[in-house]
């Protein structure tokens, strides 16, 4: 069941065949509603309250003249739905130009879904069956909560347009996931990283013996980071830069969004970096930003007196040789390469 703080919400889409139902639901199911299509109007309600016990309060329905005989229980199934006020009910049509229908129905060489009744071949048949679908769907029109016409209007456009009406914009729809990791380019740079920032330009704590065998966690390397005026020029301009674009990748509609800041290694500077970001990128637009360290775990973190000599495994070169796949956090290396290992590898640098 939903919460008491907020009523489910139920969108119907409608609309003309060609006019972009199933890319609004597309963009809809991005925005984290439960979407079917082609239901059967008197199974609606039923649908509605399995969603519920289910725990889901965003649903949307695809209804259109595919629905045939059941199209008629159109008005009494949204008063249904409405349960009398416990669900907010939204009916979104789309619609467009005969002449747009009928190029896009010639673009995608389908026939439309009532071109049999028409008697007609070709166009004809097309812009009869978009005749007798607007009669039909004029009552669902009518009462339509917001009209959408897509005659002008790429699917891009659409996306955006449904973004805007329920997206993080709108307050009804959970904001944009966006986490900061750290990396070192020796190891590759994250996969699915949007946004990659260079910090390689910064004193490097891994030439200082105190600080070497730490990572960017440990508070003297964090001074010593901070304390540089490049460290802290280059996180007044990040920070500019991401105040800015993070609004516009959240009205794209975007759900995840991964910034990754990369050193040699990924222990010292990235880490700082990476830590001072997230806080003041979450103090100052309020949205939660989780963070990652990749590979802090990589390298000799023990100082020569305290490391402990073991034997050689077959896993230790597979791991030295891992790229690394962030997605939902999981290491995923790539298969064991057979080729021999190089002489003469160069020392490690974070």
């Amino acid at each position: 069941m939903s919460d008491g703080g907020t009523r489910p919400t139920v969108v119907v889409v409608t609309g003309l065949s060609g006019a972009g139902k199933s890319q609004a639901l597309h963009a809809l199911e991005d925005l984290g509603f439960f979407c079917v299509d082609n239901l059967p109007t008197l199974l609606a309600p039923q649908l509605v309250a399995l969603c519920e016990r289910g725990g889901m309060s965003r649903i949307a329905l695809g209804i259109d003249v595919r629905v045939r005989a059941f199209l008629g229980e159109v008005g009494s199934v949204l008063q249904l739905l409405e349960a009398g006020g416990q669900h907010e009910v939204q009916v979104l049509f789309l619609d467009a130009s005969d002449e747009r229908l009928l190029h896009r129905f010639s673009e995608s060489r389908r026939p439309h879904p009532l071109s049999a009744e028409s008697g007609h071949e070709g166009a004809l048949a097309v812009l009869d069956g978009v005749r007798i679908e607007r009669e039909r769907l004029a009552p669902l029109r009518a009462g339509a909560t917001r009209i959408i016409d897509t005659t002008n209007t790429s699917v891009h456009e659409l996306r955006r347009i449904l973004v805007a009406h329920f997206g993080p914009a709108s307050g009804e729809a959970p904001r944009m996931v966006t986490r900061i990791v750290s990396f070192g380019f020796k190891y590759g740079t994250p996969v699915d990283a949007d946004l990659v920032l260079d910090v390689r330009f910064l004193e490097n704590p891994y030439f200082v013996p105190e600080l070497k065998p730490l990572t960017g966690l440990d508070e003297p390397v964090k001074k010593y980071v901070l304390a540089g005026p490049e460290t802290q020029e280059f996180l007044w301009r990040a920070r500019e830069l991401l105040e800015y674009v993070l609004p516009k990748y959240e009205r794209e509609g975007k759900s995840y969004l991964t910034i990754a800041i990369g050193c040699t290694g990924g222990r010292h500077r990235s880490v700082t970096v990476a830590e001072a970001l997230a806080r003041d990128l979450s103090a100052s637009t309020g949205a939660p930003i989780s963070v990652l360290h990749r590979d802090t775990h990589r390298g000799d973190v023990a100082p020569p007196s305290e490391r402990v000599e073991r034997p050689s495994s077959p896993d230790d070169t597979h791991d030295e040789r891992s790229s690394v796949l962030e997605l939902k956090g999981i290491t995923t290396p790539p298969p064991a390469s057979t080729a021999a290992p190089s002489k003469g590898a160069r020392g490690s640098r974070s």
